[in-house]
């Protein structure tokens, strides 16, 4: 018998459905249940879904709750506040914190095996939250990280250079904020540095990278500004690793997990390039960093463990 293969996803905020369309196009699995404190909007996003079956194949998509979360594989969890125009990632801890606890409860006592994926802001304070407060192994408890933001810099990089993006391997690594760190000292095009180096008849121009970083790191508020909110490029970030996962693809993404020690940091959740498969974050791979890498990677560390401080007592950290 061909074991169903589900998916949950808790919100259906603009994150939750635009992840919910991308697994859904995708086919990645037979099952789709979407949970909300508000029902009735699931119900109607899982109805708009289903009506595309003849487009995309027989996937069920359907609104239920925790308890019915209890099947799945792989929990998406998009749930609590937005970031709103003018506000950082990290003001919103004190929101999300309480919908959270009330979500990891759930699903510890209904679904203790599932790998789950936070996509929720701050997404570094809110995994290493799930992965203190949740009885799975932290393994098992995986951010996005700074996959968005990875995604976003080889595709500004390919448009520099004119270029596919996905023939460019370069990683933002750290926090998913305003402290993320850009590896230029390992960014490659085709095995050729991008570092100093004349690529595709283009010299290197140390200003205009650092001019297309900060369109990297300020490109959600920029968006948010606009249209209000981001949601597809997450959404396609969150079905790559879930594909990663139910297909054991063994791939190397920049998905935030607690570090243990790597280049000399423990006990925060940060993204560094890590093998992610069917148990969740398998192993981490560790590029060399330049000295001034390792000291803004630390520097990304202390703000986030300093945003752990200001919750501490309040919520059990």
């Amino acid at each position: 018998m061909i074991q169903k293969r589900t998916i949950g996803i808790i919100g259906t905020g603009h994150v939750g459905v635009a992840a919910a369309y991308a697994v859904f196009i995708a086919g990645l699995c037979s099952d789709i249940i979407l949970v909300d404190k508000n029902h009735l909007q699931a119900e109607g996003e899982a109805m708009d879904l289903m009506h595309g079956q003849a487009f995309a194949g027989s996937v069920s998509v359907r609104a239920g709750t925790y308890e019915d979360l209890a099947v799945a594989q792989v929990v998406v969890i998009a749930a609590g506040a937005a970031t709103v125009a003018g506000e950082s990632r990290l003001t919103l801890l004190s929101r999300n914190v309480e919908v959270f606890s009330e979500i990891i409860k759930q699903l510890d006592h209904h679904n203790p095996e599932a790998v789950l994926i936070i996509a929720s802001n701050p997404v570094d304070i809110m995994t290493c939250f799930c992965q203190l407060h949740s009885r799975r192994p932290n393994a098992r408890v995986i951010g996005t990280g700074t996959m968005l933001d990875t995604a976003r810099f080889r595709a500004l990089l390919g448009r520099h250079y004119e270029v596919d993006p996905r023939s460019i391997h370069a990683y933002i690594i750290g926090e998913h904020g305003d402290s993320e760190v850009p590896l230029w000292s390992t960014a490659h095009i085709g095995g050729v540095p991008i570092l100093g180096q004349t690529v595709l008849g283009k010299p290197y121009n140390q200003s205009a990278m650092d001019r297309l970083f900060e369109s990297v790191r300020t490109a959600a508020y920029e968006i948010i500004t606009r249209k209000g909110y981001t949601s597809a490029a997450i959404g396609l970030s969150i079905v790559r690793l879930v594909a990663a996962v139910l297909n054991d693809q063994k791939s190397v993404l920049p998905v935030s997990r607690k570090l243990t020690g790597e280049y000399g940091i423990e006990h925060v959740c940060l993204s560094i390039p890590s093998i992610v498969g069917l148990q969740g974050v398998e192993n981490a791979i560790l590029p060399k960093l330049s000295a001034l890498e390792h000291e803004s990677l630390v520097h990304s560390t202390d703000i986030l463990k300093k945003s752990f401080q200001q919750i501490e007592g309040r919520n059990g950290f």
